[in-house]
């Protein structure tokens, strides 16, 4: 990655960030690693690197059973805070301002040296994973911290003027990565994208990039290399608005993004033909057409009911914010939050009215699978819905941001389960969900979690957790 040597006098920030000159490696990324692409229609292998593991085979939609069907019930909290099923155990593996250790933190306060030269940052956020060449990987993480431009987030009626006054203010957060060896030890630890603001979610490419989010009306998509230390390249074609996560159907070659506000909309990004051709191992995500999501039917209020059509408008001038171009035959979704692609189902929660939704890409109708409001126990358990990951399986994890602080599993029959809980950390958030190459860890954060100076957790500035999975799970 190199970045020009002169640049005009009068460039701001983003000028400068979009300068950087950015190569990415170009292959397919195999189903079971892919941040939100599972289901995807290749499973090679990824240029410069050796999946550790032989994906499980996906099994037909309708056999779906889930990962997780038969965990038992959430035991006492263990040394790290953390409720588990029995077979389950956790390890934390960073700690905000302090360098990550080879074997993961001391429960018992911050330990002398340690691995890179950056501390870890604060509120860690979106996530995913990338497979090394030696059967390691490589643990993907944003980090959630707010700028000027973050004020048009909270007080919508400032967006115009915060959004003005960000274009020439550095922002404050970055995406920092955790380098693991095949034994789980961690071996580097460096900064891939800073400068931006408010990165909250992402998605890990099949060719093996990251896709940082920034979370402010006018905010944009950055790709990253996971893979070497440097910065990233703002894709503006994805749009300009609250950016929070995306999902990627690689086998039809779009792209499909949330949008994080109280009037949010929900997007797809339609490549043209030469960005990216049938057959060509990655987009360039330099052209394409932005499209915006309108609900028929009975509308979004039917689709808690039942399945309703869905057709998409091309956004209006998609190279301004979004929020100053809403179309009004487009339908709102009150704070768009995870989203996933699985075997032509996109999934998506709205934190607003807690509800995950599903759009069937081939018949084109969108439904809620859960929703909050009309839940009925046992499967009343979900609350503060945000982070999605989607299992092989078919499970749909869903971090919660504060609720009961768990991540809980929605099966293929839709049941609910939890798979675990933080306790001791009320105003800290889950996110950042990923998986090992092999599928035996499960990777997460808490945003706001931290040291409690007693040996123990409790609300801070940021920690990421590791869960071991049981043998034969």
């Amino acid at each position: 990655m190199n970045k020009s040597n002169k640049l005009p006098e009068n460039w701001g920030r983003r000028e400068v960030l979009r300068s950087i000159l950015f190569t990415a490696g170009a292959a397919s990324v195999p189903t079971w690693l892919a941040g939100c692409v599972g289901g995807a229609s290749s499973s090679e292998p990824v240029a410069g690197a050796t999946p550790s593991a032989t994906p499980p085979p996906v099994p037909d939609t309708k056999q779906l059973v889930g990962r997780f069907a038969n965990i038992g019930p959430l035991g006492a909290p263990d040394v790290n805070g953390v409720r588990t099923p029995d077979g389950f155990s956790t390890r934390v593996v960073a700690i905000n301002g302090e360098l990550p250790q080879p074997g993961g933190m001391s429960v018992a306060g911050p330990q002398t040296g340690g691995i890179g030269n950056r501390p870890w940052h604060i509120f860690p956020d979106g996530a995913g994973v990338v497979p090394r060449a030696n059967g390691g990987w490589i643990y993907v993480s944003n980090s959630e911290v707010p700028g000027v431009g973050s004020l048009g987030f909270t007080f919508p009626e400032l967006a115009d003027v915060a959004s003005a006054i960000e274009e020439f203010t550095p922002g404050l957060a970055q995406v920092g990565t955790l380098v693991f060896d095949p034994d789980g030890t961690i071996v580097d630890s460096y900064t891939i994208l800073s400068g931006t603001t408010f990165n909250c979610a992402g998605c890990i490419t099949p060719w093996q990039t990251w896709l940082s989010c920034e979370e402010f009306p006018n905010g944009q998509v950055w790709e990253c290399d996971p893979y070497q230390p440097g910065e990233g390249l703002a894709r503006p074609t994805l749009g300009f608005f609250s950016h929070e996560a995306i999902a990627i159907d690689a086998g039809n070659r779009m792209l499909y993004l949330t949008e994080d506000m109280p009037d949010g909309r929900f997007y797809r990004w339609l490549p043209d033909p030469a960005d990216w051709p049938e057959g060509a191992e990655r987009a360039a995500l330099q052209a394409g057409r932005l499209q915006v999501l309108c609900v028929d039917g009975d509308g979004v209020a039917g689709a808690v009911n039942g399945p309703q059509p869905i057709r998409w408008v091309d956004a209006r001038n998609p190279h301004e914010p979004q929020h100053q171009n809403r179309l009004p035959e487009s339908s709102v979704f009150d704070g768009g939050e995870g989203v996933w692609y699985f075997q032509g189902i996109v999934y998506f929660a709205t934190k607003g009215d807690d509800r995950i939704w599903a759009i069937d890409v081939a018949a084109q109708t969108i439904e809620v699978i859960y929703d909050r409001a009309t839940a009925q126990a046992p499967n009343d358990i979900l609350s503060g819905v945000d982070n999605l990951f989607v299992t092989a399986q078919g499970d749909v994890l869903v971090a919660e941001d504060g609720g009961d602080m768990q991540v809980v599993v929605i099966l293929p029959d839709r049941t609910l389960k939890p798979l675990l809980q933080v306790t001791g950390q009320d105003a800290s958030e889950i996110a950042g969900i990923a998986f090992s190459p092999d599928g035996r860890r499960m990777y997460f954060s808490s945003d706001r979690g931290g040291r409690n100076g007693l040996g123990g957790f409790t609300n801070g500035l940021g920690m990421i957790y590791e869960l071991m999975l049981p043998e034969g799970l």
